[in-house]
């Protein structure tokens, strides 16, 4: 029998839910459902009970559709708060003669998870930059060098840790095991970046309803993530305001007339609004329309840019812009990024997988799921699943820790098999352990 893994996308517009398998061909979609969100602002969940009336009705939906019980999930996290910092570490090694080892690349790695953070947040995620041993500088992997000092350079993902637990006790409400979570604007990147632009240099830009998640990369490498607290409904309620619609309408004129390039937009053509209990049909000028899309637009740009260049990677992006998440579906969006901006861009739908049987999930508005459940397959074979816990496992070494007993030793690490593939999969572990630190202090 194929193995299954199923998913879900906890967005502010909706929730998507899927069920794929891994066949020799590659990763398939074989279910997908969704419903639009209740109890999520801007990425988080603020009211338990409202997510699990939208998510009950969604797994039986699955459960249906597959002919199987859904007993666990793989689950995204993002969030306005999310944010990365720089930092650096060093060792002065007694013995240059000898190796370095793995061990000792690890051990530093580790060590960043003690780094001070402001009151209520957690180090979600350590990400290795660089290294520099002696005079030798900028080294991806020092392992097998000799050298007497080693210096490591290092990106932090931080996030609120009420944030992560909300999101497990919605998944436990709903009956669900949560097997893993999983940073949201990584996975997404996993499903609409090609290799040869992680290399080269890319900013991902995934417009949500209610964020708008950037990652850049460079060297294959993530340098720099952001979470912007803002994203499509802000232009929804733009439009409503500005045209005097209902939110109803406003959404539709976005989707249906909507340019984000007031240029570009059609002079001598206007949009029929139905009156209101009887009064008169209204007219909505497109170009009128274009200006309050392009204005809020901009806004989220100037956003996105501020955070390109808080990455130190703003000159090196040859491959441009990936735009995905339904914001990116407004007409002239490329067109207006290469003109405020200089990048390329384009709009990315989910790759690499099959979405055969279920053709909605091959939307940019899926590429965040779809992104999940490649991650969730691919951790199964590299270094992280082989070194991360169960979150039983956690929660059972939590429940042993409050009884006085001796710490469980830390898992030793062994060689990788290629930074980048690190760099993913650790982020199942990492975000496993905020659970267990908040156990602790609990």
């Amino acid at each position: 029998m194929e193995k299954t893994i199923s998913v879900i996308d906890l967005g502010t517009t909706k929730v998507v839910c899927l069920t794929g398998t891994k066949t020799q061909e590659g990763y398939k979609v074989i279910a997908s459902c969704e419903a639009p969100s209740q109890g999520i602002m801007r990425g988080e969940v603020v009211n338990n009970q409202s997510v699990l009336n939208t998510l009950k009705p969604l797994l039986e939906e699955l459960e249906i559709k597959t002919g199987k019980p859904i007993k666990e999930v793989i689950v995204g996290i993002a969030g306005q708060y999310i944010r990365c910092k720089s930092v650096s570490s060093n060792i002065n090694r007694s013995d240059r003669t000898q190796e370095i080892s793995q061990e000792e690349i690890d051990r530093m790695w580790r060590n960043m998870y003690n780094s001070r953070v402001e009151p209520g947040e957690e180090i979600l995620h350590v990400v290795p930059q660089s290294y520099h041993v002696d005079e030798y500088r900028s080294i991806p992997n020092p392992v097998g060098m000799y050298g007497s000092c080693i210096e490591a350079n290092y990106k932090l993902f931080i996030g609120k840790s009420v944030s992560a637990e909300h999101t497990k006790r919605s998944i436990e409400s709903a009956g669900l095991k949560l097997s893993r979570l999983v940073l949201e604007p990584l996975a997404t990147a996993e499903a609409v970046l090609q290799e040869d632009e992680k290399e080269l240099g890319v900013v991902m830009v995934d417009i949500g309803g209610g964020t708008t998640d950037v990652l850049v990369y460079h060297d294959n490498i993530v340098r720099h993530t952001a979470v912007i607290p803002f994203g499509g409904n802000v232009i929804t309620e733009d439009i409503r305001q500005g045209c005097e619609v209902t939110s109803r309408q406003a959404e539709q004129m976005k989707i249906q007339y909507g340019s984000c390039y007031a240029d570009l937009a059609p002079e001598n053509k206007a949009i029929i609004i139905s009156g209101i209990g009887g009064r008169e049909p209204r007219e909505i000028p497109f170009r009128y329309l274009a200006n309050i899309i392009e204005a809020r637009m901009d806004e989220i740009l100037d956003a996105v840019l501020y955070e390109i260049h808080q990455s130190g990677y703003a000159d090196k992006l040859p491959a441009g812009l990936v735009l995905t998440g339904g914001g990116s579906l407004m007409t002239n969006l490329p067109q207006f990024i290469k003109f405020k901006t200089g990048y390329d861009a384009r709009i990315a739908r989910p790759h690499g997988i099959n979405t055969q049987d279920c053709q909605e999930v091959n939307q940019v508005t899926h590429s965040c799921a779809a992104g999940m459940l490649i991650n969730g397959f691919e951790a199964q074979t590299n270094y992280a699943a082989e070194q991360s816990k169960s979150l039983v496992e956690i929660f059972s070494s939590s429940e042993t820790q409050a009884s006085g007993s001796k710490k469980p030793e830390k898992v030793k690490k062994t060689q990788r098999s290629g930074k980048q593939r690190m760099i993913i999969g650790n982020i199942f572990d990492d975000l496993n352990r905020v659970f267990r630190d908040t156990d602790d202090k609990a």
